[in-house]
């Protein structure tokens, strides 16, 4: 097959282009170079030479268009991402995140092609807390939003809204009700609900991959709203502290990006898969304060992470996957948390590393993002 993935030079695409050339497919990648994640504006010297790349904006109709002449599947991956940055650079994202995604759309419903599958790139971000149960009687409930007064009181756990409890985390299923708590989580729920409906609508399968958090080598160590594996990686290597909001246990999931690469093989093989929406993590979790420790062990290097007490608005305490849905179709995941962030940290020693986390945090700060 030749398939196109749009954000193609990026981190999470320029790892499924190296699978799919593996499995024997021609591979084009669609990226705008973006400076936040390509500093020299230049192909990436990862970005395996047989990947034809076309540099274009996925808001650009004609460069577009012409990228997906000849192709028989896309992935569309191109988007602006990182939560804190979204919420006030709002144009800017859903421009890119929506109205990109909207000018993919309507080029496949007007224009001649033979896409016979389509697969967009989702985020667990869409739903807000994950899943909780209640300890008094078992019941499974939604996380809510914890208010700003229980933050002030460093009273960081999730409670029952007519008990006052705290709530066990458990692992978050696709069925959970969607509660975005950021512009970035609003523009990928969008973004997966204009790509079902228009699949449902024009007899084309699409699916929807809700991405925890991929982690790995490529990902950006100078970007300082994304990928916080590689912003702690990034501190350590400049013998710098980890900087971790609240007490540093909330938790999350995290994949190595090789395996989210072989779910999206997964799915694009699978004829099961059209009009449905899977997670893509390892369903576990691990709080971050524990993560960092972590990469302090692989890495060998001592730094006590700096646990500040703040809180980053539009930020959750717990989300994991409930991984059932893919693992039906055959998916696991084959990389342990610690032997892909071992991995990481080699491939980092190559990597150059500015001082941009202190800068960012101000920013956020100054805008009364970080309380």
């Amino acid at each position: 097959m030749k398939i196109l993935i749009t954000g193609g030079a990026g981190f999470i695409g320029s790892h499924l282009a190296d699978r799919l050339l593996i499995e024997g497919h021609e591979v084009l990648a669609f990226d705008n170079l973006d400076p936040q994640v390509h500093p020299t504006g230049m192909r990436p010297a990862y970005l395996d030479s047989r990947v034809a790349l076309l540099a274009g904006d996925v808001r650009d109709r004609r460069a577009l268009a012409a990228a997906i002449d000849g192709i028989d599947a896309v992935f569309h991956f191109a988007a602006n991402v990182g939560v804190g940055q979204s919420q006030y650079q709002i144009a800017r994202y859903s421009s890119t995140n929506v109205l990109g995604t909207a000018n993919l759309l309507d080029i496949l419903a007007n224009e001649k092609h033979g896409v016979r599958k389509l697969v967009v790139a989702s985020s667990m971000s869409v739903y807000g807390e994950g899943l909780y149960r209640r300890p008094s009687d078992g019941a499974v409930v939604a996380g809510g939003i914890r208010s700003e007064e229980q933050l002030a009181r460093h009273d960081w756990e999730l409670r029952d809204a007519a008990t006052g409890e705290v709530l066990i985390p458990i692992p978050t299923t696709e069925e959970k009700l969607l509660r975005c708590e950021s512009v970035y989580a609003l523009n990928k729920r969008d973004q997966e609900e204009y790509c079902l409906l228009f699949g449902r609508t024009w007899g084309i399968p699409v699916v929807a991959l809700r991405f925890f958090n991929a982690y790995g080598a490529r990902q950006s160590l100078n970007n300082p709203y994304t990928g916080v594996a590689a912003i702690f990686m990034g501190r350590l290597k400049q013998g710098l502290p980890p900087l971790i909001y609240e007490d540093g246990m909330q938790s999350r999931d995290f994949v190595d990006v090789r395996d989210v690469a072989a779910a999206c093989s997964l799915v694009l093989r699978d004829d099961r898969a059209g009009g449905r929406v899977f997670n893509v993590g390892t369903g576990g979790q691990i709080s971050i304060l524990a993560l960092c420790k972590l990469l302090g062990t692989v890495s060998g290097i001592s730094i006590e992470p700096e646990v500040t007490g703040q809180y980053r608005k539009g930020d959750i305490r717990h989300c994991f996957a409930d991984c059932s849905a893919i693992e039906s179709l055959g998916f696991s995941t084959s990389i342990t948390l610690a032997a892909g962030l071992a991995d990481l940290w080699n491939w980092s020693a190559a990597q150059e590393v500015a001082e941009v986390l202190p800068a960012a945090h101000e920013e956020l700060k100054g805008r009364r993002l970080v309380i």
